[in-house]
């Protein structure tokens, strides 16, 4: 998978598993492996999550937790810069959160 590239796969399939599991961008972390002494370009690190990308998406989403069978929806009003918002999310009696909202400004 990884023949014919100058680094090895290790630093390889450390750059595009820092793209899929952290919102870096690709200049991040050119910046993040120069700072570890490795000298790569964001474009190589582009190129190596479009090859290597969705093999390792794939393996990330196999190792997120499950969702529990129990659930419960935690709701709260808040207010941002003096306008009253709803916020709510649903988690499973492990803590995972299954889905959230954005803010919605609630009425008065």
């Amino acid at each position: 998978m990884y023949k014919g590239f100058r680094l090895p796969r290790e630093i390889i399939s450390h750059c595009v598993w820092l793209y899929h599991r952290f919102p870096l961008s690709f200049r991040e972390i050119e910046l993040l492996m120069a700072a570890c002494g490795v000298e790569v370009t964001y474009e190589t690190i582009c190129t190596w999550c479009t090859r290597f990308g969705l093999e390792y998406a794939r393996r990330l989403r196999r190792r997120a937790p499950r969702p529990g069978d129990k659930w419960h929806v935690d709701e709260v009003f808040v207010k941002i810069r003096g306008v009253r918002k709803y916020l709510w999310r649903a988690v499973d009696q492990h803590g995972n959160v299954l889905v959230h909202s954005d803010p919605i400004e609630a009425g008065r």
